[in-house]
């Protein structure tokens, strides 16, 4: 088991660039494409690069935390959320990163700027450690930032990237969703992807009587042991549910997505569904879903945050010994 993100995955040879901040107005168009391909063109040839977090949400669950502060900006021991997710992604190798944010998250772009007179001042007080480590995260990677005007679903904040992703593959990240694991979770799902060229979901069992908390998938096991997903509900009653299996808020996608989002109409609360699109998409091509190996921490609520900092505070090089003997003294 290994701590999500460890130095070795972001210093593993992975071309990384100086942000660039760019704000634009969300674009969509409504496709003309007929919907009768039943699979992906020529998927494979393209590279995965381009990996889009939505950012833009208003972190209900955690008020008063988030009341000026984005969720994504909420620490796990000493890192917030969103550095976790980007780092996870350039460990899979994605490291066009794409950030769809909303009023009141400026402070995720100035985290990921550069801040030269905070590095001065750590250069010439000879704190060098802290010094490399806030020099890297201004230039870990290429960042675009994209506004989502309206809070319209976590469809709608994938479709306001739609400028910025073109024609190509693309993976979506839920920074909230903290998961623990030997291989980074979107390189389980990059695995498939390049096996397959098929778009394809993050999965993992939940209890029975939870169900009605997540997008819930009806899967089919393939000879070859991937699971080919054949329809999916958001959020269902329990007695309607027609799994236990969850998408746990990494996925990777074919071009198609972004066409179907374009049209796909609100569904519950007024919302547009990333779930909604998922499935028309798995009425013309093959989606897969992956059961992610790894320990999963909802940090979007109080409770899973306070367990994804007990479990990562163990496990900190700098403070894991003496807070886990402070835990033991509490028992």
């Amino acid at each position: 088991m290994h701590l999500i993100p460890s130095r070795k995955w972001t210093q593993s040879g992975i071309a990384v660039h100086p942000p660039r901040v760019l704000q634009l107005a969300h674009r969509i168009c409504i496709s003309t494409r007929e919907p009768d391909r039943v699979v992906p063109v020529n998927n494979l040839s393209k590279k995965i690069k381009k990996i889009i977090f939505p950012t833009a949400g208003l972190g209900t669950r955690f008020l008063p935390a988030t009341k000026a502060s984005p969720k994504e900006m909420l620490t796990i021991v000493d890192k917030p959320l969103i550095q976790y997710g980007v780092e996870e992604a350039l460990a899979a190798g994605m490291d066009e990163i794409i950030m769809v944010t909303g009023r009141g998250k400026r402070a995720i772009e100035d985290h990921f700027d550069i801040s030269a007179e905070l590095e001065a001042n750590l250069k010439s007080a000879g704190k060098d450690e802290i010094y490399r480590e806030i020099s890297h995260i201004a230039r870990m990677a290429e960042v675009v930032y994209v506004r989502q005007k309206e809070a319209l679903g976590l469809g709608h904040a994938v479709a306001c990237a739609r400028h910025w992703v073109g024609h190509e593959p693309f993976a979506v990240a839920l920074a909230d969703e903290l998961i623990i694991a030997a291989s980074p979770p979107l390189q389980q799902l990059r695995e498939v992807y390049e096996k397959t060229g098929c778009s394809v979901i993050g999965l993992m069992k939940v209890p029975s009587h939870l169900v009605n908390r997540y997008g819930i998938v009806q899967a089919r096991e393939e000879q070859d042991g991937l699971l080919r997903l054949e329809d999916m509900v958001e959020k269902p009653d329990i007695k309607d549910a027609p799994s236990n299996l969850a998408m746990i808020g990494r996925y990777i996608f074919t071009p198609r997505l972004m066409e179907l989002l374009a049209d796909t109409r609100p569904g519950r609360q007024g919302e547009i569904q990333l779930t909604d699109a998922i499935a028309r998409l798995a009425g013309e091509e093959s989606v897969y879903g992956v059961l992610i190996e790894g320990k999963r921490f909802d940090a979007g609520n109080p409770l899973g945050f306070l367990m994804a900092n007990v479990e990562l505070g163990q496990r900190h090089p700098k403070y894991g010994e003496e807070f886990s003997e402070f835990l033991h003294q509490l028992t």
